[in-house]
């Protein structure tokens, strides 16, 4: 099925599901769930909570309201998600850091996606660095985060998922990132 005119893409990233054996949801049940909202194209990737739809609602908002409670109402869970456009993907990819992801073999790379209101700037002050391990930037609606492989266990990473600011966000590798980035553009 491809988009109409009037369709706008998203990306919802579902947050602490099928992790550590806790809310466990099958792909082809979230793929159902986001059909039975009336959303097109409906793609999911990896079992993280990925999913890419269409729809003609513009109000990001009203979208996030309607997701949860569906998702919530469906699975049994405090359902959160993070809702990105399809322009805001693009600019995530096209606006990451220079360098940022071309040297796999040596760092890790992450993308910090936050949920609205929480922007980049009110986030990284929650979080330290280990110099010469982590690099931290700043982006429109996320943290890009890097460590150095061979120091990965001295990173402070890990920190963060302590933090209660932690609750407003999801985290998804560079890789992951760039292959979601690629659907969505995928059935424009």
């Amino acid at each position: 099925m491809t988009n109409t005119v009037s369709d706008h893409r998203y990306l919802a990233l579902l947050r602490g599901i099928n992790v550590g054996g806790k809310n466990i949801i099958k792909m082809n049940d979230l793929k159902a769930c986001f059909e039975n909202m009336n959303f097109s194209n409906v793609t999911t990737y990896i079992q993280s909570g990925n999913v890419i739809f269409s729809s003609t609602e513009k109000d990001k908002a009203f979208l996030t309201v309607k997701i949860e409670k569906e998702l919530t109402e469906t699975f049994n869970y405090k359902s959160k998600i993070v809702l990105f456009t399809n322009q805001q993907v693009s600019a995530i990819m096209n606006e990451a850091p220079p360098g940022f992801g071309t040297i796999p073999e040596e760092y890790k790379y992450d993308v910090m996606f936050l949920k609205e209101p929480l922007t980049a700037s009110e986030a990284i002050k929650s979080f330290r660095i280990r110099e010469g391990v982590d690099s931290i930037y700043e982006g429109s609606g996320v943290i890009y985060f890097s460590r150095l492989i061979s120091r990965a266990g001295q990173s402070y990473l890990s920190e963060i998922i302590s933090l209660p600011i932690y609750k407003e966000m999801t985290i998804r590798n560079w890789n992951t990132t760039s292959k979601l980035c690629f659907f969505m553009n995928e059935n424009k």
